[in-house]
């Protein structure tokens, strides 16, 4: 299991980051997480240099991709040789973005006639991609999730692991990041947002 962390220059680390610190929980055999980037290191909006774990092109064989947000999401997608390097298939694949992530899955189509959740600032440009969104943290349609909101970043991880390996395992890994002493309120709100979208 390979999911891929879509990280761009200008990233949000909080999208990044919480998603793969959550998704590291996971502890099995072929179980992998990377950042996935369109060059060798990408730099962060905040001054944070990271090195990729694995290039875009290794998006389109992932079993699970997360588009992460930043600060230049605008600029990727009107990039036509960026964009041509991504190859996502919904068919075969869980694709969850984050934010302006949501963005990118707009242009590339992927959203049809889904609505979808993204922050604030990038909600006119979803809008003008076509797409409704909601005012809501997380929404999910078959293999398609998005997230609003940088603290919903669990939500996006905790989707892609109840899907691949059950609600006992998502539902562990949110236990082990909440803050003590709210652990269980807040396992049960995130399950409470993910839980509608589950397919059985």
């Amino acid at each position: 299991m390979h999911i891929a962390i879509l990280t761009f220059d200008g990233f949000n680390e909080l999208d990044s980051l919480i998603a793969l610190g959550l998704l590291h929980r996971i502890k099995r055999p072929g179980w992998r997480v990377s950042l996935c980037c369109p060059t060798p290191e990408v730099t962060s909006m905040n001054g944070v240099t990271v090195r990729a774990q694995s290039l875009l092109e290794e998006a389109g064989t992932a079993d699970a991709v997360i588009v992460g947000s930043g600060v230049r999401t605008r600029e990727v997608v009107d990039d036509a040789a960026l964009m041509a390097r991504l190859a996502l298939d919904p068919e075969h694949q869980l694709i969850a973005a984050q934010c302006s992530g949501t963005l990118v899955l707009a242009r590339m189509g992927l959203l049809g006639t889904v609505p979808a959740c993204t922050d604030l600032t990038t909600r006119p440009w979803v809008q003008a991609a076509g797409v409704e969104v909601l005012h809501q943290p997380f929404h999910a349609q078959g293999n398609v999730a998005t997230a609003g909101g940088c603290l919903a970043s669990p939500y996006l991880a905790a989707w892609i692991i109840a899907r691949s390996e059950g609600l006992e395992a998502a539902s562990a890994a949110l236990h082990y990041v909440a803050p003590v002493g709210e652990k269980d309120a807040y396992v049960a709100n995130a399950l409470g947002r993910i839980g509608p979208y589950l397919q059985a």
